[in-house]
């Protein structure tokens, strides 16, 4: 084998480490989305529940004044009642009263439904608010391991750009420029060559490819996907 054949494999299986590095590292801003989102998610319906309860509590105290206002109404409707001597002014005040009395009982009704509501949603509520609690302290262990991860992949993926040169010293210049643009573009830029087939794009190279990639005297393309080949006898 060519020694820049060897070479390239050397760099290529390095270039290859930094590549899988990189694109995990591009996934971690998807992976820390996710995380968040969950989070999100469930402090949501913990503010929900809350909020839910909150409001049944605040129409129960409105009712409470609405009720006492009423009260208080039927108690000025039977002061009046002493105060008149006109039959229809008396029967106008006990309408009147009846008719409070009646949007009393609605109001009770309505507080009865709210207790309830009120009862169902306590362990509601503290599910939610257990469940998120629970929830922030597990993202945030993973929100850390994500961002120790990221470090750790960026620092492997530099080491190996920052030695990068010293694979790159003495290599030709074109061969080196058809490298990198077939390492970019077929994912792989030197192959094997086993059993008369390209490991690239395995396809069938003629028996001359054959011939002068097992020589190792030049460079050899694959005639199907340009790649740089190697005679592969494992």
């Amino acid at each position: 084998m060519l020694p820049e054949i060897e070479r390239l494999l050397v760099l290529q299986e390095r270039d290859c480490k930094t590549r899988v590095l990189r694109n995990e590292v591009k996934t971690i801003p998807a992976e820390r989305k996710a995380l968040e989102q969950k989070l999100a998610q469930l402090q949501a319906q913990a503010g929900d529940a809350k909020s839910r309860q909150r409001a049944a509590e605040v129409e129960q105290a409105r009712l409470e004044t609405e009720i006492r206002s009423r009260k208080d109404q039927i108690s000025k409707y039977e002061l009046q009642k002493l105060q008149t001597r006109k039959n229809e002014e008396f029967q106008a005040l006990n309408h009147s009263i009846e008719h409070c009395r009646k949007e009393i009982s609605g109001v009770e009704d309505r507080q009865i439904e709210l207790m309830e509501l009120l009862e169902a949603l306590k362990p509601e509520v503290l599910a939610a608010e257990k469940a998120a609690i629970a929830a922030q302290s597990q993202v945030q262990g993973q929100l850390t391991d994500l961002d120790t991860k990221l470090k750790n992949l960026t620092t492997q993926a530099d080491d190996l750009d920052q030695s990068r040169s010293k694979y790159l010293d003495g290599l030709d210049e074109d061969l080196l420029d058809t490298y990198q643009r077939l390492f970019i573009t077929r994912g792989e830029a030197v192959v094997g060559v086993r059993n008369d087939v390209c490991n690239g794009c395995h396809m069938k190279v003629t028996t001359s490819t054959v011939a002068a990639t097992r020589a190792g005297k030049l460079i050899v393309h694959c005639e199907q996907c340009g790649r740089i080949l190697y005679p592969d006898r494992d």
